[in-house]
């Protein structure tokens, strides 16, 4: 019982190993790679613009209260 355990453990881990490996070496050879700014950050292609803070009362007091 021990040992059929031990041997199915060994055998999924070769075969998640094996398909890790299969899926890096994909990856690494697509062909269409993602530009990177000079921040190492990729550069999207939405023409949304993206707004990381909006001015609400919430956040003036929690503002005033991290001081």
């Amino acid at each position: 019982m021990q040992e059929s355990r031990r041997n199915f453990f060994k055998k999924s881990a070769l075969v998640v190993g094996a398909a890790a490996v299969g899926t890096t070496a994909l990856a690494a050879n697509k062909e269409e790679a993602l530009d990177a700014d000079s921040n190492g950050v990729v550069v999207g292609t939405s023409t949304k613009k993206e707004i990381l803070y909006k001015k609400s009362q919430a956040w003036e007091d929690f503002y005033k209260q991290a001081l």
